[in-house]
């Protein structure tokens, strides 16, 4: 069978060999009737374009390298499902890595996706520091989704956490809770000590003193939300509601005080971070800080086109939204 060649296209699409390849590389604008036309040549043709070739021609593999921290994760999987939603007529392809939370393993990962000739690079949260990343990157087109740098000129689309958590906290002591303990974060990550930044802003301007003692440390997993509250209890801990780092721990928590004979929210209320979409779903329905995760990774995928064609991105800080559902209630109630 003959090999369809661009102008052959061109000539039963009826426009230029331009215009064709303009279109199959999906790098330019193209009046949308020309385009239909290309589109709709290739198929009676039967073309199936090259990577490979297209590759060469541009001196790009049409990949984008995205490392997230946990494939899994529903918060990580929105992200990365609004990063494919958003290439999706662009022409380029993603490639996912996975850090699992452990920086070397991360900047193994960046490594490899780097080694790969990714044409730009998505962190969705991670550990590494800016340096870190810019040495391994060396100029390649690079952002983080769902985590910032505050002094430094990595590009990035992030909530404001420290609202955030302060947010969270708010809710609470408006609810009439003083004794609110906290469910951190990794220690290390930027977006866990913005969160419990929140916490202690929120408590201070109630006038209400943090007790060290209704601190404890997590990881952003359930299960730390179940050894959280074990912790609490067996200090002998009073506290009549719960602010956890994120929902994964938020879920964790509520099981382990369903088990020591704890409800939700009668006895404790709870509050978590991101809004997963199961979340609404949880029993009882989790209030918690959302972050519109699907919509952070559309936005990447905008701003990695913009970074690779040159025409810039400027870092955005969204604003993160209290949500309000039946896993709280007034101390009153």
């Amino acid at each position: 069978m003959k090999n369809v060649t661009i102008q052959d296209i061109a000539r039963v699409a009826g426009v230029s060999k331009s215009t064709v390849s303009r279109v199959l590389n999906g790098t330019v604008a193209v009046n949308p009737e020309k385009k239909k036309s290309v589109l709709d040549a290739t198929k009676r043709l039967g073309f199936k374009p090259s990577l490979i070739a297209r590759s060469l021609a541009s001196g790009r593999s049409m990949t984008i390298g995205v490392l997230t921290q946990m494939i899994g994760s529903p918060f990580y999987d929105a992200i990365s499902q609004g990063v494919i939603a958003g290439l999706g007529d662009t022409g380029y392809s993603p490639l996912f890595a996975d850090g699992r939370w452990q920086v070397q393993k991360e900047a193994d990962a960046l490594t490899a996706l780097v080694g790969r000739r990714v044409d730009g690079v998505v962190l969705v949260g991670g550990s590494m520091t800016s340096e870190q990343i810019s040495e391994v990157c060396m100029g390649l087109p690079t952002l983080t989704v769902a985590r910032r740098f505050y002094d430094q000129p990595i590009h990035s689309i992030a909530i404001d956490n420290e609202l955030g958590g302060y947010q969270a906290t708010d809710c609470l002591l408006r609810l009439g809770h003083q004794r609110i303990a906290m469910i951190r974060g990794i220690e290390q990550h930027e977006d866990a000590r913005d969160r419990f930044a929140g916490y202690q802003r929120a408590m201070g301007e109630a006038g209400v003193a943090v007790d060290p003692s209704l601190v404890v440390d997590g990881d952003f997993s359930a299960e730390s939300g179940i050894r959280a509250v074990g912790e609490l209890l067996s200090r002998g801990c009073e506290f009549s509601a719960i602010f956890a780092a994120n929902d994964l721990t938020a879920f964790g928590a509520r099981l382990a005080l369903d088990r020591n004979g704890l409800r939700v929210p009668d006895d404790v209320s709870l509050v978590g971070f991101d809004d997963q979409m199961e979340s609404a779903f949880f029993v009882p329905p989790l209030t918690t800080i959302r972050q519109p995760a699907r919509e952070m990774g559309k936005q990447a995928s905008v701003a990695m086109m913009n970074l690779i064609n040159g025409s810039g991105f400027e870092s955005c800080l969204l604003t993160s939204e209290l949500v309000v559902r039946e896993s709280t209630r007034s101390v009153k109630d």
